[in-house]
């Protein structure tokens, strides 16, 4: 795989052998940002669970508490008073068969995220093949099916993520920006890492996390001790 100069240089910035203590990582993660944009910060959590087990999903969602740093394009399907109810929570689209014929017929996806009411379900699963394969089906345990939606609205605005295992049992989550620096990036993982942690299944067996890493978008990835953060 090709790599460029930043990357080679930020990547002698990095001992591959060491795990890291999250202060740790996190300041080597900024110094190795060497891209003209203020780059966003993802963590890598492998886990020791197998996915093709229903019993061994993990999924969930969590608010940052100093949110990721992007704005997020929020369309909310539902009806009667909480159409209005999600606009003036700072839901960017709220409607119902329209948006779902907008989506289907014009292919427009001018959203980061969907929130339905439980009502508004049927609707949304005739285009659930739409929207399926792109991550956007509303889901009850990422919160974004729900009959609040003013608070499942301004829950996404403040921060809020969701975090689901991948086919080969890995979380990837945005935890924030650069420009955040060490203490705020601190902070967003931890709490992300405290989600996942109480969402460990109980048919999960031996260590459940296996490798923990944080990379920016264009830097090299910086490992964590997973002994640690279990602890």
């Amino acid at each position: 795989m090709f790599r460029g100069k930043n990357y080679i240089e930020s990547a002698k910035l990095i001992d591959r052998s060491k795990l890291y203590d999250a202060g740790e990582a996190f300041d080597l993660v900024i110094k190795a940002s060497k891209a003209k944009f203020d780059e966003t910060v993802e963590a890598h959590i492998k886990l020791g669970v197998d996915s093709r087990h229903a019993d061994q999903q993990v999924r969930g969602a969590v608010v940052l508490p100093n949110g990721t740093g992007k704005k997020v394009r929020v369309l909310v399907f539902a009806k009667g008073d909480n159409v209005q109810a999600a606009l003036d929570a700072g839901a960017d689209y709220a409607g119902g068969e329209e948006l779902a014929t907008k989506i289907q017929s014009e292919n427009w996806f001018e959203f980061d995220v969907v929130v339905a009411t439980p009502d508004m379900m049927g609707i949304v699963g005739r285009i659930g093949r739409i929207l399926g394969p792109k991550g956007l089906m509303p889901n009850p345990k990422a919160g974004t099916v729900s009959p609040d939606v003013k608070k499942a609205v301004e829950d996404i605005k403040a921060g809020k993520i969701e975090y689901r295992l991948d086919k080969t049992n890995i979380i990837h989550c945005p935890i924030g920006k650069v420009s955040f620096g060490v203490e705020k990036l601190s902070q967003n993982f931890q709490t992300l890492m405290a989600a996942i942690i109480k969402a460990k299944p109980a048919a999960a067996k031996g260590q459940y996390l296996r490798s923990v890493s944080v990379a920016s978008t264009m830097g090299p990835g910086v490992k964590l001790n997973p002994v640690k953060l279990a602890d």
